[in-house]
């Protein structure tokens, strides 16, 4: 099994994005987490994989307005899915850095 994290950093306000929805799917759409950043941005709690194909879901826009950044109607982010796969049983880790009109991932470590 491989163990997974996240950390979400918000690129306007140069802080971690503290109290952001997230949910984690499999390839075929079912819910396997759902939760929130914490003061740091990480979300603790989420499942062990199995090598295969998965979604984080974060919740982006939501996040935005609660920070009372004014958005456009609609936003140009909503939610921001990333797609993944595992292929081993290393860890990892999903980041992402997100503003309103631009977010970045990778594969950390």
């Amino acid at each position: 099994m491989t163990t997974l994290s996240t950390h979400v950093l918000d690129t306007m306000h140069g802080k971690p994005a503290a109290g952001m929805q997230l949910w984690l799917e499999n390839a075929g759409g079912d819910a396997l987490f759902a939760g929130e950043t914490n003061g740091d941005g990480r979300c603790p709690g989420l499942p062990e994989l199995a090598p295969g194909r998965y979604a984080l879901t974060f919740a982006v826009a939501e996040y935005f307005v609660a920070e009372g950044v004014a958005l456009p109607d609609p936003p140009f982010l909503g939610d921001v899915r990333i797609a993944f796969g595992v292929s081993d049983g290393a860890h990892y880790h999903v980041p992402l850095l997100v503003s309103p009109f631009a977010y970045s991932t990778y594969r950390g470590s």
